[in-house]
């Protein structure tokens, strides 16, 4: 699938429910995209209300710590006014975790999955709250020292 394919359909969205349901019908958490394996993080605000991804009960710019920087972020807007976000998408080969949950969540609704070798399949609000706490620690390659000081040199 093509990233324009995936931020059109998002578009679509009538409500908080109805995006995570596009996500999830187009694979989302774990999504093919032009030919690489993608970990799919979204996060913004519907008309007021918030919206984000929790890995391992941790807001995933928490989770997720320097590789955010290593990560593409696309911004979508959706049908109704006041709406819209991000998608943030980590190679999933950096992912260094075999297994993790994942939350798509806002206040009183969400869609929770557990990856593991990297297939994701849902499971229940329960579920999801009674492994989280039980996950091995969610970690993501990041930028090396060598790296992070170019970088430094390249952003000033």
């Amino acid at each position: 699938m093509k990233v324009e394919g995936l931020v059109s359909s998002l578009r679509n969205a009538e409500t908080i429910e109805e995006l995570f349901s596009i996500l999830k019908k187009k694979g989302a958490p774990v999504m093919d995209l032009e030919g690489m394996k993608k970990l799919v993080i979204v996060e913004g605000d519907f008309e007021g209300k918030q919206f984000y991804t929790e890995i391992n009960g941790l807001k995933a710019n928490m989770a997720l710590g320097d590789a955010m920087l290593n990560a593409s972020s696309v911004p979508f807007k959706c049908k109704k006014p006041f709406t819209g976000g991000n998608l943030i998408f980590v190679d999933y080969d950096n992912i260094e975790a075999e297994e993790f949950v994942l939350a798509y969540t806002a206040e009183n609704t969400g869609v929770y999955f557990h990856v593991k070798g990297g297939e994701a399949r849902e499971i229940s609000k329960e579920e999801y709250e009674e492994l989280k706490d039980r996950m091995p620690e969610f970690k993501v390659k990041s930028y090396s020292e060598e790296e992070m000081e170019g970088m430094g040199a390249f952003f000033g």
